[in-house]
């Protein structure tokens, strides 16, 4: 593939493995070489490409037979709230944030193993050490923040976000298993896509999507959505 500066970026496929989102399927990523040095510009170009960052490893499915994962971004300007997202971004005003430049923190740490154990229990994400931790959220070469959302000084919630200059990057975002009735997912994400807009970024990137998962619905909730598909950004209409 090409960068915007036209220097060629070496890309390779993995061999292919189980898919963790379609039951009985195999899957293939396009992955970028390992010994590119990132930074804040190539990672911007590259999410606008469809790619995605886990840890240091920048990515996208090629899957030959399946075209199911697609990377979903929101316009943030002209993005507008439903009721029920509305009422959730309302019901958690009482939440103080701050932010802070990718370093461990214990407490976040402590917070990211119970929010595993309590919603990703038989994954082999479960009992993950620091390094694994950090290893997983951050790489060097990009500016990414810990965005924490505290009530008083309890911690609740933590995103994990990629800054970059067309946008921002939901990366992960983690939180206190007891305080469902928040919907933190939801309300953190609303205030990604409010924080980008306060930065003039014209996108919030939220990752993949895939029609037939479950899991992964939430994302298309947040309208008007745009998904790549066949090489460019296209508006997602889910039924």
């Amino acid at each position: 593939m090409k960068h915007a500066n036209n220097n060629s970026i070496r890309c390779y496929a993995t061999p292919p493995f189980e898919c963790n989102y379609l039951l009985g399927q195999s899957a293939t990523n396009l992955v970028i070489d390992p010994s590119l040095e990132l930074n804040d510009s190539l990672l911007g170009a590259l999410l606008d490409r469809g790619f995605r960052r886990s840890g240091g490893h920048i990515y996208r499915p090629n899957c030959i037979d399946c075209q199911a994962c697609i990377s979903i971004r929101v316009p943030v300007e002209k993005f507008s709230p439903n009721r029920s997202q509305r009422r959730c971004f309302r019901q958690n005003q009482d939440l103080s944030h701050s932010s802070s430049a990718a370093k461990f923190n214990e407490e976040q740490f402590e917070l990211y193993c119970d929010y595993l154990a309590a919603r990703h229990a038989d994954s082999d994400m479960n009992n993950p050490t620091p390094d694994d931790y950090m290893g997983f959220l951050t790489t060097p070469g990009v500016n990414t923040q810990f965005h924490e959302f505290r009530l008083q000084n309890k911690l609740l919630a933590v995103s994990v976000v990629d800054h970059t200059p067309n946008g921002l990057s939901a990366v992960y975002t983690y939180f206190d298993p007891n305080q469902a009735h928040r919907g933190l997912g939801t309300f953190t994400i609303l205030w990604m896509i409010q924080h980008a807009r306060n930065l003039d970024l014209p996108w919030m990137y939220l990752g993949y999507w895939i029609e037939a998962c479950d899991k992964m619905r939430y994302k298309t909730r947040f309208t008007p959505c745009e998904g790549y598909i066949n090489d460019n950004w296209q508006q997602i209409n889910p039924v």
